[in-house]
């Protein structure tokens, strides 16, 4: 009896030997054979990119994504409209949209292959957008009732839902592909026009992942002032909005009448301070008739940023219609979307249009398709 428990024990001893030696032979490189069908958390194809070369990491190819580029024709090199809104109500007029046509526009951005993106973004060069698609950015000026309207029923607020934030909630319900972007261009003392509900509807604009910008102050011409009147404007309104949401970036102006700073004062249209409020405005708005350079072209200049007008008025040649017109007609002058934030992809001739500095960490992908 106590022979066979010596052999088991001394059978025991030289499973768990050949055990241990198999292992040292894997970890030395010898091959193992997977089970079949084991999960080994790779992929055919996965450690050899298509051009050959081996991923480790180490390749920026990496976290490329593929996309038929004969087929999507990215241009990130191209042109971006900055819509431009004022009035929101039950006329239509130069500088006024009724509703009803403020959710004709958002329906047509977005059948031609339109998805908002905000102004920041855009200066940023963080242009997320799905392959194939174009980025656009909506802004509105003054602050208008019509623009964020709210409801009391029952004691319970509510967002108007003929007014823009009223609109633009109710399209991203049904369309959340398209986004919920804007920047709000405020002056005050009384944006929106109901002062108890000026901190209300401020927080909700930024809670809902949309953003204020600086319409100075009183809405002044900034033409008119001096070192010291431009930032007592641009740097009040920074320190009233603070104090209803403290800590809040505002990066951006909308020029008053699209009048800017006497030449020997400019520079505090950029940056200043007022009573101890310090501001930088990164992107500055004309009022413009145009489309906006890509933020990558070395033509770009942030601080001359056109916007184009929304509307359809038969008496303007250079409203977001006759663009979106334009583009339809010239396709290769319009932003597409290569869908992957970590890559610039432009055509060969578009090239030498790209300003190398301001790729910052991403990577420019060149391509030419065979005529």
């Amino acid at each position: 009896m106590k022979r066979q428990r010596l052999y088991i024990v001394i059978f025991l001893a030289l499973i768990i030997i050949v055990a241990g030696c198999t292992m040292v032979f894997q970890k030395n490189g010898m091959p193992s054979e997977e089970p079949a069908g084991a999960d080994t958390g790779n992929t055919p194809g996965d450690d050899v990119a298509e051009d050959g070369n081996d991923n480790n990491g180490d390749n920026p190819a990496d976290s490329e994504k593929d996309i038929d580029l004969a087929d999507i024709k990215p241009n990130e090199a191209g042109k971006i409209m900055i819509l431009m809104y004022h009035v929101i109500g039950e006329k239509e007029g130069e500088w006024s949209r009724t509703w009803e046509n403020f959710k004709k526009d958002l329906g047509v951005l977005y059948e031609k292959g339109y998805r908002l993106i905000s102004l920041n973004d855009y200066l940023d060069n963080n242009i997320k957008v799905e392959a194939g698609y174009t980025p656009v950015v909506i802004t509105f000026d003054d602050a208008t009732q019509g623009q964020f309207n709210i409801l009391e029923e029952d004691g319970k607020l509510t967002v108007d839902p003929t007014s823009a934030v009223g609109i633009l909630e109710e399209f991203y319900d049904k369309h959340p592909d398209f986004g919920l972007e804007a920047t709000f261009y405020i002056y005050y003392p009384v944006p929106f026009r109901k002062k108890e509900l000026i901190e209300y509807k401020l927080n909700y604009i930024v809670e809902k992942g949309m953003d204020i910008g600086n319409h100075t102050y009183g809405h002044a011409n900034l033409g008119t002032l001096d070192a010291e009147g431009i930032q007592q404007q641009l740097g009040r309104m920074v320190l009233e909005t603070q104090k209803i949401i403290p800590g809040y970036n505002i990066s951006s102006l909308a020029l008053p009448y699209g009048a800017n700073a006497k030449e020997q004062f400019r520079s505090y249209v950029y940056s200043g301070s007022y009573q101890g409020v310090s501001y930088e405005n990164k992107g500055v708005l004309l009022v413009g008739s145009n489309p906006a350079l890509s933020p990558i072209d070395r033509k770009f200049d942030p601080h001359k940023i056109p916007r184009i007008r929304a509307t359809e008025d038969p008496n303007i040649n250079t409203d977001m219609y006759d663009w979106m017109d334009y583009f339809d007609k010239n396709p290769q002058e319009r932003y597409v979307s290569d869908g992957d934030e970590t890559v610039i992809s432009v055509p060969k001739s578009m090239e030498d249009r790209i300003d190398a500095e301001r790729l910052g960490d991403k990577r420019l992908r060149v391509y030419e398709l065979d005529q």
